[in-house]
């Protein structure tokens, strides 16, 4: 399952964003460091259900009515303070919290109600902009100093004969997600000594940075746009770098009326309706922030989530079946699982996600929609129904 962190100073808005975006009971406060320990739950990226092109819908308990919801593992990491990958704050610890995580969503107070230390001022008196490269920067150095920790031992492997650099790192950073193409696809992009003696900490730090960007991709969630003052927001949305604007609060209340029957709301939609019998106060509310959704094409958490899983980690989503006519699978179940792979990723990898004993027993795939066999170097595209045949 793909991992997705949440980062950021602390009182931006991520506990908030957590429990909008998992439904999961954490710990929210006004104050720095309401989370110590790392919340781990389970979340969603949302696409188009196939089941949209056929008469019916499937019945999975992941689609409602063509939104595919898709489960993810979303993490949140307790705030991080300048000098974090010093120790500040407990930085390390925090930092180290995300390591095993595929991407980072940096949530932000667009409000610049939250200085840099995390804490409560007025709103307006922080310039948000500022926060946009902080968990980067941070992130980068931590891992540059992991690097340059390490560094010795690579020297010493260079003194042996079959000595290879890119097998090296890659021993060194696996810890921090990397992989072997990782590193190897890092370095071809880099100049850099042949020899691990020579290199200085400038190199160190431009592998670490390159690194860090390959393997822990960052969105910017700007998060309180409903009570941001919106220059701040378009000031944030002309930057060079992925922004999405978002309301944690506001999602949160939207999935809480929903539960409640009060609203006709799902995750990632841009409008709402009110269905339920309301008070005039929240009546006000909702009204207030349906207003704020259509500004920006709504909440933002579901978009920033899916930003993550599908631009940021180019992965698509397929279904495997048992019967390529019924889309199903042998109990009748239509569209019963869905799968998150990497783009480029073919009917084989597909078997592989599904059991590595339908991987190791493929013989061939048929694509459902148009019921014609596939090659085996297929690429995957969005959507792609699959049923895979196995010896096993």
């Amino acid at each position: 399952m793909l991992s997705i962190a949440l980062a950021g100073k602390p009182n931006a808005g991520k506990s908030t964003f957590y429990t909008a975006a998992t439904m999961a009971e954490v710990d929210v406060a006004n104050y720095p460091f309401t989370t110590i320990d790392a919340n781990r739950g389970v979340s969603h990226a949302r696409t188009e259900c196939p089941c949209l092109e056929r008469d019916e819908r499937c019945n999975s308990e992941h689609c409602r009515d063509g939104k595919r919801y898709v489960p993810i593992e979303l993490l949140d990491v307790a705030g991080l303070v300048p000098g974090a990958h010093e120790g500040k704050g407990l930085g390390n610890q925090f930092l180290d919290e995300l390591t095993n995580a595929d991407a980072i969503i940096n949530v932000i107070d667009a409000s610049g109600a939250t200085n840099e230390k995390g804490e409560p001022v007025e709103a307006g008196e922080h310039d948000p902009i500022e926060d946009v490269d902080f968990v980067e920067e941070e992130m980068d150095m931590w891992l540059a100093g992991i690097v340059e920790r390490n560094w010795e031992s690579v020297e010493r492997k260079s003194r042996s004969p079959e000595f290879d650099l890119d097998d090296a790192l890659a021993d060194m950073l696996t810890g921090f997600g990397a992989s072997p193409a990782d590193v190897a696809a890092t370095l071809r992009g880099l100049e850099y000594p042949d020899d691990p003696i020579q290199w200085t900490d400038a190199d160190r730090e431009v592998l670490a940075r390159e690194v860090r960007r390959r393997t822990k991709p960052i969105v910017v969630a700007a998060n309180k746009i409903d009570v941001a003052p919106e220059e701040n927001v378009e000031r944030l949305l002309d930057l060079d770098k992925p922004v999405v604007p978002t309301t944690a609060e506001g999602e949160l209340a939207l999935r809480r009326a929903a539960e409640n029957g009060l609203v006709d709301y799902d995750p990632g939609d841009a409008t709402v309706e009110i269905t339920g019998d309301v008070s005039d106060a929240q009546r006000g509310a909702l009204s207030a922030l349906a207003e704020t959704m259509e500004r920006w094409d709504g909440t933002g958490v579901q978009a920033a989530l899916n930003y993550a899983v599908y631009d940021l980690l180019a992965h698509l989503t397929a279904y495997p079946v048992e019967d390529a006519s019924k889309w199903s699978d042998g109990s009748g179940n239509v569209l019963p699982d869905a799968f998150l792979l990497p783009a480029g990723s073919t009917p084989v990898d597909l078997a592989y996600a599904v059991h590595s004993d339908i991987g190791d027993g493929y013989l061939h795939a048929v694509d459902a929609k148009s019921n014609r066999e596939v090659a085996e170097g297929y690429e995957l595209d969005e959507g792609d129904v699959i049923k895979i045949v196995s010896t096993n």
